[in-house]
């Protein structure tokens, strides 16, 4: 079997853990990201996001006129100690809280073994579609930094139990980890450089089988339109993951309010009020859709097609956004909303005004999105919000020259 799978030539591992953050594309708005930067500047999202900085934004800054500043930034963290170099090493990757811990390994994966269709050969399966304006940011900011800063979430499917196992019996015996980071809902990310034998047998079982990526299919993209050999990424495990809901919140409908619920009904959509805040599905099915201090419970004809033609993302899209509101799905005026934020919040950004529209929907299973995958079918964009996500910032690949 092709080992996808490689060291990472020259790591920079962060030293003090500061440096990690949410990826890019975890916040419902942009003004999450420079809160962020504002209370700490030696976040990766300074770097990622140079854009969304305060001095960015008192410039009046685009995403690519920001650019230099990203790479201006990061050289300085790296000359601030706040980084140092190793060579030729993977990371072992720990994510923890009170109840249980998730592992990963950090590692470098060749980009032609993405593929994208049954009929295109390759390890790595990405599943969903994407907004290709993402992805050429992704590509630019890459470019400039000469280093990758957000890694590939991917999980193995073939040997996940043997590296799980592998990988927890590792860290514990690895000492104090090279940093250690805590994310907004406490759980502990640790990482431990790894170079040798034990590296070797890590990356084996890493690939052991397919695999899936599970979040950065962005990311991915953006390695293979910069044409990288490889791409970073952290392989991890099916016990490790878990699929929160992934929700949708629109602003300044298009049509009255009326005019969508008459459009749904001539869709042959059943919708019905029901009562109380709104909530998140408990199995797909429903979504719940809440507007104007009202629930609504709407259950969206399935018809023919594939089972991903079939799952309640790719019909909110159909029915919903394209046929009901006339909307693309990359519409500014949608908003992708993940699991860390409950259904209180997104009723918040209804009754305050911020939006018009939420739809909550129940998460994808582990199971469904293994079996979609397996069979290379392709996800509706936005319908798996996979936690614990891996951090940015705390394992940088430099590109090779």
């Amino acid at each position: 079997m092709t080992r996808a799978a490689h060291p990472i030539k020259k790591a920079w591992l962060s030293t003090t853990g500061d440096t990690g953050a949410q990826n890019y594309d975890e916040f419902a708005n942009d003004a999450e990201i420079t809160d962020i930067i504002t209370a700490n500047p030696a976040s990766a999202l300074a770097v990622e996001m140079p854009h969304l900085t305060p001095e960015a934004l008192a410039a009046g800054l685009t995403f690519e006129q920001a650019l230099p500043q990203a790479a201006e930034r990061l050289a300085a963290l790296q000359a601030a100690g706040r980084f140092t170099g190793h060579d030729d090493v993977v990371v072992v990757y720990r994510i923890s809280d009170e109840q249980q811990a998730a592992y990963g390994v950090w590692c470098l994966v060749d980009t032609d073994q993405i593929s994208t269709s049954a009929d295109e050969p390759g390890l790595v399966i990405r599943n969903e579609d994407v907004f290709i304006e993402k992805v050429r940011q992704r590509a630019a900011l890459t470019a400039e930094l000469g280093s990758l800063l957000s890694p590939v979430l991917l999980m193995q499917t073939g040997s996940g139990k043997e590296l799980h196992a592998a990988l927890a019996e590792l860290s514990a015996t690895l000492g104090d980890p090279a940093a250690v980071d805590v994310d907004p809902a406490g759980r502990r990310h640790e990482i431990w450089p790894v170079t040798g034998p034990a590296a070797d047998a890590i990356l084996e079982l890493a690939t052991g089988g397919d695999l899936i990526v599970a979040d950065g299919n962005h990311r991915s993209l953006a390695a293979q339109i910069g044409e990288l050999p490889r791409f970073l990424a952290v392989v991890t495990t099916p016990e490790s993951v878990a699929i929160q809901p992934y929700h949708r919140l629109i602003a300044k409908l298009p049509v009255p309010l009326a005019d969508l619920f008459a459009a749904l009904h001539g869709a042959g959509v059943d919708v019905v009020e029901v009562d109380g805040p709104p909530a998140v599905p408990a199995v797909g099915g429903p979504v719940r859709l809440y507007t104007d201090g009202r629930s609504f419970d709407v259950t969206l004809p399935t018809g023919d097609g594939s089972v991903v033609d079939q799952l309640d993302h790719a019909l909110v899209e159909r029915l919903i956004l394209r046929g009901a509101l006339n909307l693309d799905p990359g519409d500014k005026r949608v908003t992708y909303v993940g699991g860390d934020y409950p259904p209180s919040w997104l009723a918040g950004e209804v009754d305050e005004g911020r939006a018009d529209v939420a739809v909550l929907i129940a998460p994808v299973t582990v199971e469904d999105f293994i079996a979609v995958n397996l069979d290379r079918l392709k996800m509706p964009r936005k319908s798996t919000w996979f936690t614990p996500k891996a951090r940015a910032g705390l394992v940088l690949a430099q590109l090779e020259n």
